[in-house]
């Protein structure tokens, strides 16, 4: 048994939302270990989306160019009916506040792959084939007992843990966290394949009485993705997943000839709705599939826990360092939760109504929804609205204790808790640094007490970074905006008087204890 050893943060978990996590705690200096039971990373395509709001968040870390570059921006959807087919948009909107205004199709193995790799940059092992066996909270610290692969064990004393280990998370577990929620009935087959006379670059859903197929377009480690629920009663319900099912399967919904081939990656699954009780039990934390599972209706898994990991490293690594106070970490939970129970509110909706083999919904599923899909989406506010669902952008904190707006706040634009929009100016390239940003906007240059801004930052000028703009900003009068590290408004006022700003901070920033930057 090796001896203690103590860290700021222990990860256990190295699927994409811990290595987000890792990632964030790496870029402001938090001590921190990161370990995952098995051998390897994922290799299957697993989650294959990545929404626009999930690309901005990892932009800071200098990934989303090599993310994008490797997958597929797919902006269309073929939704083939009897006898038809209709094409539909998916994000080709020409939203102006995002830089990136679509569905980027990649493979959970590519998006691993890549994080993977800036983490390695960064000088940081994740510690394959080491699992967590036990934890117990102590005072201060939580002690964990560790076994590695060669068998050996090993203690780890660490101010808080965060389990980002998936459905059946160890962590949950051992922090006595209830799971509720149920499994669906229906199987799915899901396959990375080639697929013979299938239109690229363009999403596929094949709509029938019988059920419904979808292909997606990936690109490695194969060319699509292919989802489908399994017909109940058929004779190969049981026993592993063959190509010959899968093409009968096709054969059977699909009118156009299509071949399928060279499968890299073949399985069965149910599906379950559960969510975590709590995202907290005192030192410990849960983030990603250990606080919530679903269906992959709309593509949000996946980017739901990398947003999680995201939301709760920066404040971890603030209070490990003596720069932000405990209470911030009781924000996790009230903002990231009601996050979590929309999400498989959302998607549990959704699901019923695309699985369901009620007559009436058959119908509207397969004959009314096809039809109206096109008008509905030629109308550009709704299609705006379904577009900052689904891609997340339209998430907000604003009832977060660690929320606030003084005197004057703006009546047009952005408010606090919202997510800072990247226009004009590219905010976000110029918001990317760790640490707060303070936007100073309208206004002449002299319009800002230097001294004033002097004072109020001495002390944390390493943790805030200060920007002033004219009238080039979201808010056309004179605005001050501190923006948080996840990108999110924190505080927000109009006028140039700085004292609701040096309240907020002294309340969630205090300079007396601030630590050194990284």
């Amino acid at each position: 048994m090796g001896a203690s050893r103590s860290l700021d943060v222990l990860v256990v978990g190295a699927g994409p939302t811990g290595l987000a996590l890792a990632a964030q705690l790496h870029a402001y200096g938090a001590r921190f270990r990161i370990v995952d039971r098995h051998l390897d990373r994922a290799r299957e395509s697993r989650a294959l989306a990545i929404q626009p709001r999930t690309l901005e968040a990892l932009a800071p870390f200098g990934v989303t160019d090599e993310l994008i570059a490797r997958g597929n921006p797919a902006v269309q959807l073929r939704m083939h009916l009897p006898g038809r087919t209709v094409r539909l948009p998916l994000f080709d909107l020409g939203v102006a506040d995002t830089p990136y205004p679509f569905l980027l199709f990649l493979s959970q193995a590519e998006t691993e792959s890549v994080l993977c790799g800036h983490l390695d940059e960064a000088g940081t092992t994740v510690e394959r084939g080491t699992e967590l066996l036990e934890l117990t909270t102590a005072g201060a610290y939580v002690a964990c007992r560790l076994r590695h692969r060669d068998g050996t064990e090993e203690n780890v004393n660490a101010r808080y843990v965060v389990g980002c280990d998936g459905a059946h998370s160890t962590v949950r577990s051992q922090a006595g966290i209830g799971f509720e929620g149920h499994a669906y009935p229906q199987t799915f087959l899901l396959a990375d394949l080639e697929v013979d006379g299938l239109e690229r670059g363009a999403a596929h859903a094949y709509m029938t009485e019988a059920g419904m197929l979808f292909f997606f377009p990936l690109g490695s480690p194969a060319s699509w993705r292919l989802l489908a629920m399994r017909p109940p009663g058929g004779p190969d319900t049981e026993g592993p997943v063959e190509l010959r099912q899968l093409q009968a399967l096709v054969d059977r919904y699909v009118n156009d000839p299509l071949h399928l081939r060279d499968p890299v990656w073949m399985t069965d699954f149910r599906i379950h709705n559960r969510g975590a009780k709590r995202y907290r039990a005192d030192r410990v934390f849960l983030a990603g599939d250990a606080a919530h599972i679903h269906s992959p209706a709309g593509a949000q898994g996946m980017n739901t826990g990398i947003q999680d990991s995201l939301n709760l490293g920066w404040k971890l690594a603030l209070v490990c360092r003596r720069a932000a106070p405990e209470a911030l970490l009781v924000t996790y939970e009230s903002e990231r939760a009601p996050v979590g129970r929309n999400v498989l509110r959302f998607t549990d909706r959704a699901f019923t109504i695309a699985t369901s083999r009620n007559p009436l919904l058959r119908l509207a599923r397969t004959r009314v929804a096809p039809r109206i899909a096109p008008l509905v989406l030629r109308l550009p506010y709704l299609r705006g609205a379904v577009f900052r669902t689904l891609s997340q952008l339209a998430i907000h904190y604003r009832r977060s204790p660690a929320t606030a707006e003084g005197l004057h706040r703006p009546k047009r634009g952005p408010r606090a808790g919202d997510r800072l929009p990247d226009t004009p100016g590219n905010l976000h390239a110029l918001t990317a640094a760790a640490g707060y940003h303070l936007l100073l906007c309208g206004g002449p240059r002299d319009a800002w007490d230097t001294g004033r801004i002097t004072s109020i930052t001495g002390g944390r000028d390493h943790l805030i970074h200060i920007h002033r703009f004219g009238t080039n900003s979201p808010w056309p009068e004179i605005t001050q905006c501190l923006v948080r590290p996840d990108g999110y408004i924190a505080y927000l006022a109009g006028g140039t008087d700085l004292t609701g700003l040096l309240n907020y901070l002294d309340r969630w920033l205090p300079s007396s204890e601030a630590g050194t930057a990284h």
